[in-house]
């Protein structure tokens, strides 16, 4: 089994637990410039710097939905994989809400605690993480959910 891999009867003996953080990682202009371009989402108090420094935000901030798509990111980062699992895809986010915004130039990064493990379907396995992203020096995080993958297992050959 690889150093980062753990095996089924692992994961379960740590739900009730954070199982992994992140690294840190910078959120800079550029990185927003080209998600709004990617989304063509182009509001000013995303790409405009002079405009969004003149509201109460003080200057850009990344888009949610940008924080949010980092999570798959950051999970690499942070999680060990399942043993035996030929792939791990986002199965859908529950109670998914911004609390705050991420400011360009801002870091951030994940905390992932496992609430509970379904085996419904053979050769399946859907995790429940509680994800929280924060903001490094912000009490608040920039985004809380319940985030659900879905493993799907090898199954041996005959």
């Amino acid at each position: 089994m690889a150093e980062n891999t753990l095996a089924l009867a692992d994961f379960a003996a740590r739900v009730g637990t954070v199982v992994g953080v992140s690294p840190w990682l910078l959120i800079d202009q550029t990185m927003i410039d080209r998600f709004a371009d990617v989304t063509r989402d182009h509001q000013y108090i995303h790409i405009d710097p002079i405009r969004a420094a003149a509201t109460e935000l003080g200057g850009t901030i990344a888009h949610g939905y940008l924080t949010l798509a980092l999570s798959a990111h950051l999970a690499e980062q942070a999680l060990p994989a399942l043993a035996g699992a030929q792939m791990t895809i986002n199965y859908g986010f529950e109670r998914l809400r911004f609390l705050h915004p991420v400011p360009s130039g801002a870091r951030i990064r994940a905390h992932f605690g496992l609430v509970e493990l379904d085996q419904g379907h053979p050769g399946q396995v859907r995790f429940h993480w509680d994800l929280r992203i924060e903001i490094e020096g912000v009490d608040k995080p920039a985004l809380i959910a319940r985030w659900i993958t879905l493993a799907v297992i090898a199954q041996a050959s005959v």
